[in-house]
């Protein structure tokens, strides 16, 4: 039996690692189709220049993603397969015992343990990909300091809650996972509420938007569309990357309107305002609401499925644990459910595209024009050097985003 499902595991990983590897070899294949010349569709918005450094920047990094997703394929597959696991956690329980807050630990060491493989790909990401294309601001102080601090966030918010579900699964009976559901749901609703106030002022720096005719066309603008906000907020994020991004954090008057102090500088106000407006849609359209409502179902069904495994025994004493071992189930369940789960990407990234597109609709309606929106689009794409030519497979698995000519084909149809 543990032969078996040993090889079951690691044939999933494999087939993971296969398949992102094939889309990965696909996309990179039909970019170097189109390399070397300006597609015709393109002439007209982005110079041969730009164009090639993005398809540099596009290889470049699908190169990284190849080698990187065959390190985390096999990282996983000797986690799981050399009997690593269960000798550490052996020892963990002869050294700390077995009380839910030893437990606890070893999950959370296990965590740590997994996320400091990845940093040199993260280091390298950085420093090399990013820095070569001119798109990395940060400094080693502040990317180590970040990883730091995201370290400590991680250990004060993930210990408590998986001492909380250690604790439900041992002490609330046979409905325990209802019971974690809630104690989920309402601690990612606590940090929804509280990330802009507490979490994200730790790490980016937020100042009001200056008085101006950009900051009054804003306001305008939310006032118009009744989308009530406390502020409009600046976010240093120049002082990490040259990417930009726009977004809006809390509910009702709590809500705030964030702008990358990157795309203030990048965008006309007609530009920012088209963009605001779009960020709007997603409001208006009950995207939000919505995406939250889909999470909480996912949140169950994995609840559900935790503690169907927390029942198999014969699941977690098949990858060499010990009878009653309660975290191995918990730990073999954060192994693999990214895993199981990757299949479905496609259908999220589907769901996401659509409401894009509703979002863009939305914000050319409000604006009673296009242009600026799609102007906003292409200096967006030319500044984060984006893939203009995918393949229509690699975009369709992943991208939650239309791609640029897909948007721009919406909007003039509908304008």
């Amino acid at each position: 039996m543990s032969t078996a499902l040993q090889s079951l595991a690691l044939g999933a990983v494999a087939a993971r690692a296969v398949m992102e590897w094939s889309l990965a070899q696909l996309n990179r294949r039909h970019v170097l189709q189109h390399a070397g010349t300006l597609p015709e569709a393109f002439r007209t918005t982005v110079t041969p220049e730009v164009y090639e450094k993005s398809v540099q920047y596009t290889l470049a990094k699908n190169h990284f993603h190849r080698l990187e997703l065959w390190y985390e394929a096999i990282l996983l597959g000797l986690v799981l397969s050399s009997g690593l696991l269960p000798a550490t956690l052996a020892w963990h329980t002869r050294t700390f015992g077995s009380s839910l807050a030893a437990q606890s630990g070893y999950l959370c060491l296990v965590g740590v343990a997994l996320g400091l493989c990845g940093l040199p790909w993260s280091w390298y990401a950085q420093f090399r990909l990013e820095q070569r294309f001119g798109l990395n601001t940060t400094t080693q102080a502040l990317w180590w300091l970040d990883r730091a601090k995201g370290l400590l966030l991680t250990l004060l918010l993930g210990f408590p809650l998986v001492w909380l579900l250690l604790s439900l699964a041992i002490r609330a009976g046979d409905q325990w996972w209802l019971w974690a559901w809630g104690a989920i749901a309402i601690v990612q609703a606590a940090l929804f509420l509280l990330a802009p106030v507490v979490i994200l002022p730790w790490f980016n720096k937020f100042t009001p938007l200056p008085p101006g005719p950009l900051r009054e066309r804003l306001l305008d603008l939310a006032r118009r569309t009744r989308f009530e906000a406390r502020s409009i907020q600046v976010m240093d994020g120049s002082k990490r990357s040259r990417h930009s991004n726009a977004f809006f954090t809390g509910f009702g008057r709590f809500r705030k309107i964030v702008l990358f102090d990157t795309l203030v500088e990048q965008l006309s106000e007609s530009e920012l305002a088209a963009v605001l407006a779009h960020e709007i849609g997603h409001a208006k359209r009950g995207h939000v609401l919505k995406m939250m409502a889909v999470s909480l179902v996912s949140l169950l069904a994995g609840c559900y499925g935790l503690a169907w495994l927390v029942k198999a025994t014969w699941f977690y004493e098949g990858f060499g644990f010990q009878p009653g071992q309660l975290s191995a189930a918990f730990l073999l369940f954060g192994l693999l459910a990214g895993t199981v789960t990757f299949w479905l990407t496609p259908l999220g990234s589907l769901w996401s595209r659509r409401y894009e597109y509703q979002a863009d609709a939305y914000a050319a309606g409000v604006m009673g024009e296009a242009s600026s929106l799609i102007g906003a689009l292409r200096k967006l794409s030319e500044k984060n050097l984006s893939n203009l030519m995918p393949h229509p497979l690699f975009s369709a698995f992943y991208y939650s985003h239309p791609t640029l000519l897909e948007r721009e084909r919406e909007l003039v149809q509908a304008r």
